[in-house]
């Protein structure tokens, strides 16, 4: 674990690089606006970004006017992720996403991006923020698998089976042919899953 942490310690320099990730080309960033519209309540709202990063979703959710709490493993994406969200109605606190440094507080959306898959249980993380929603709350978790050769990631099936016996309704957004959520074309597989507890 100490590991992968120390890797994303050495990403946070060059880790907005990415078209996706720091969203720096304004039509990537309105589509990424747009997902978010359609995924987030429509009302402010208690939204915990799990592994957030540089804070690049956690600022496009807080532009909306959701209260935000951020969570990353790694302190140089957390400092930078508080830099982005100065002046909002949001904190960014360092710790593990599978179990976030919360406390007893619960939030109505857990936003997840690329970092379900790489956790060692999976299935325990979910049963985990599954206690961290309110009743009505919902999962947001941004998924995939990429690569040909060695693909890493995990499927769309495999993610909304984790989920049935966690929520009441579960859907599956296809994005790989949305380009410009990536700043590309892209091929492989990439979706979003909402589901409602």
């Amino acid at each position: 674990m100490n590991t992968l942490r120390v890797d994303w310690d050495a990403e946070a320099v060059s880790f907005d690089g990415e078209p996706d990730h720091g969203l720096r080309d304004p039509e990537v960033r309105a589509a990424w606006a747009a997902r978010l519209e359609g995924w987030l309540p429509d009302r402010a709202c208690d939204v915990l970004d799990l592994g957030c990063g540089t804070g690049s979703l956690s600022l496009l959710a807080a532009e909306r006017g959701h209260r935000v709490t951020g969570v990353d493993l790694s302190p140089p994406m957390a400092e930078q992720a508080r830099a982005k969200l100065a002046g909002r109605d949001a904190v960014v606190l360092v710790g593990d996403a599978a179990v976030p440094p919360v406390g007893e507080q619960r939030f109505d959306v857990v936003l997840v991006r690329h970092v379900l898959w790489t956790l060692p249980d999976p299935a325990r993380a979910l049963r985990h923020w599954r206690g961290l929603l309110r009743p009505g709350g919902r999962f947001v978790l941004v998924e995939g698998v990429w690569g040909t050769v060695s693909p890493v990631g995990m499927s769309a099936d495999r993610v909304t089976g984790l989920l049935e016996p966690l929520a009441g309704h579960v859907r599956v957004e296809r994005l790989s042919g949305d380009a410009p959520l990536w700043g590309k074309a892209v091929d492989d597989e990439r979706y979003a899953v909402v589901a409602t507890v």
